[in-house]
């Protein structure tokens, strides 16, 4: 499912999505399709990375304009400049990219070398893609951009890796030894971020 497109970027590693709107695509994504938290893929004719959402932000240029204001909501067939200004805008932290080995997808966690191009298209990731994401070239499940999260997630970045660690358990996608890893990480987190909050 396509979600928008990359607009700008804060760094290597943090970028900024632009939802499509309802006025420019027929299918536009719903609030539920680009939660936090939500995996996005990054690509056009090629992968670039994979990202996971870690804030979104409202843009509306009419908030406290106290210019001359309409009786009604705006026509959008004779006021399409006022409708289609209004924006969502998803900040998303690149966690590294899927590759290709004797046709089985794998991930390359961790910051990606590549520069992604403004205008390239973002698409939410499926449940199996996210699975291929999280093993590495052998079939072994990896979380090693556990410690690039909490450091590039941004103000909400415990409670992000904790929701991806929560996530991941319930998709019920790893079992056995994986899942108990899985489990160790995330209690671990929460213990940590109950005796930050009690200093």
């Amino acid at each position: 499912m396509r979600l928008g497109k990359v607009v700008k970027s804060n760094s290597h590693c943090d970028y900024i999505v632009q939802v499509d709107d309802a006025m420019d695509f027929l299918q536009a994504p719903l609030p539920d399709d680009y939660g936090f938290g939500t995996f996005v893929k990054l690509e056009d004719d090629r992968h670039w990375a994979v990202g996971i959402v870690y804030n979104s932000q409202l843009f509306n240029p009419l908030f406290l304009n106290t210019g001359i204001r309409l009786t009604s909501e705006p026509d959008p067939l004779f006021t399409p400049d006022q409708v289609q200004e209004v924006r969502t805008l998803l900040w998303t932290v690149l966690v590294g990219e899927l590759n290709t080995h004797n046709g089985k997808p794998y991930g390359v966690q961790g910051i990606p070398k590549v520069v992604v191009p403004v205008n390239t298209p973002v698409q939410k990731m499926s449940p199996e893609e996210i699975y291929h994401f999280h093993l590495n070239q052998m079939g072994r499940s990896q979380f090693c951009y556990y410690s690039h999260l909490l450091h590039c997630g941004g103000t909400f970045s415990v409670k992000l890796t904790q929701q991806v660690l929560d996530e991941l358990i319930k998709s019920q996608l790893f079992q056995g030894a994986e899942e108990r890893a899985l489990i160790v990480l995330c209690k671990e987190l929460a213990w940590k971020n109950t005796m930050g909050a009690m200093k």
